[in-house]
């Protein structure tokens, strides 16, 4: 099995040969930019570790990563814009460097290549591959909608929440993994075992970050700390916390303001006060609780995949891996 790092930097090296777009460069330019700020290149590196898991070579995997990278980077870019962010990954985000017409433009463009990496692959595993893209592709669509949708809705349940997360977070994941098990030939009932473990593992990674979006550290989180916050998002956090009848007035209330209504200082004070609600209702420690039940599920999963016992192992290992942002 190859290790994350070679597969990591085969990946990287092969996006940069083929993401070569330069004219016209108000176009082209904001794709390199987003596409080398970096991360942790979860997606791709989830295709190519399935397929070499289940016995493909990590060569075949190659486009189709990149169709799930540039697809991911594509909704950052655009997310960004919806919620007027300042900071993606530490740097500026397309929409601040460039402007906003730029970002729709230049968006609209990455999901274009990403469509396009799918067309090296045999007319099988290209019905096969687009079809699960697709159907991922218009989930995050719903999920991004939904999201936009609860910042001003005071009925939101905690069922609400997690369906939302799926869709916009998960299903991607479940894909990036599914991708990898159609190119290496695997039957249906394999494909969707490896789909639900990469739905688990992508709802205790989203419930992860919104998380660290509040107790975060700025330096190696990324974007801005507190953004949820700021833009009222009923994330997991709030809808836990808002439980506790000691603290929920006091919540709704703060998450009833517009932060567009709220200079610099009060948005500081209004994710300090959140914090310190999140943390005495409870709700923070019932989200890190939530987080390590679908990681488990995850890691039960795993057991179940018709692969190599060595294999399993290293999936595992790169699970817990990731989870281990929290300490």
């Amino acid at each position: 099995m190859t290790s994350i790092e070679n597969l990591r930097s085969q990946f990287l090296e092969y996006l940069d040969t083929t993401i070569t777009h330069k004219k016209p460069s108000g176009l082209y330019d904001p794709v390199h930019y987003i596409l080398g700020l970096g991360g942790k290149r979860l997606r791709p590196l989830l295709t190519l570790m399935s397929a070499e898991m289940y016995g493909s070579d990590i060569e075949k995997a190659l486009d189709a990563a990149v169709a799930i990278e540039v697809f991911h980077n594509f909704t950052l870019l655009h997310d960004d814009i919806m919620d007027a962010a300042a900071l993606r990954r530490g740097k500026e985000t397309v929409h601040e460097k460039w402007d906003t017409n730029t970002g729709i433009l230049s968006g609209d463009a990455m999901m274009i290549i990403a469509y396009q990496s799918f067309l090296s692959y045999d007319p099988e595993s290209f019905y096969a591959l687009n079809s699960i893209f697709s159907k991922t592709a218009l989930e995050v669509c719903e999920g991004q909608q939904m999201d936009v949708d609860f910042e001003t809705r005071t009925d939101v349940t905690v069922e609400d929440y997690l369906l939302m997360i799926k869709l916009k977070t998960s299903v991607l994941v479940g894909c990036a993994l599914q991708m990898g098990a159609i190119i290496a030939g695997k039957n249906p009932e394999e494909q969707e075992k490896i789909y639900t473990y990469g739905i688990q593992l992508g709802m205790a990674f989203q419930l992860m970050d919104d998380y660290l979006d509040a107790f975060g550290d700025p330096e190696t989180f990324g974007k801005e700390v507190g953004g949820d916050i700021r833009e009222n998002k009923k994330t997991y956090l709030y809808l836990k916390s808002i439980d506790n009848d000691d603290f929920s007035e006091e919540l709704k209330s703060l998450f009833a303001q517009d932060y567009r209504n709220l200079n610099a200082d009060q948005i500081d004070d209004k994710k300090e006060r959140a914090k310190e609600l999140f943390v005495n209702s409870g709700g923070a420690n019932r989200t890190l609780e939530a987080i390590k039940t679908y990681t488990d599920s995850a890691l039960k999963t795993i057991a179940s995949l018709d692969m190599e016992p060595k294999n399993k192992a290293v999936l595992k290992k790169f699970s817990e891996d990731l989870m281990s942002r929290i300490s």
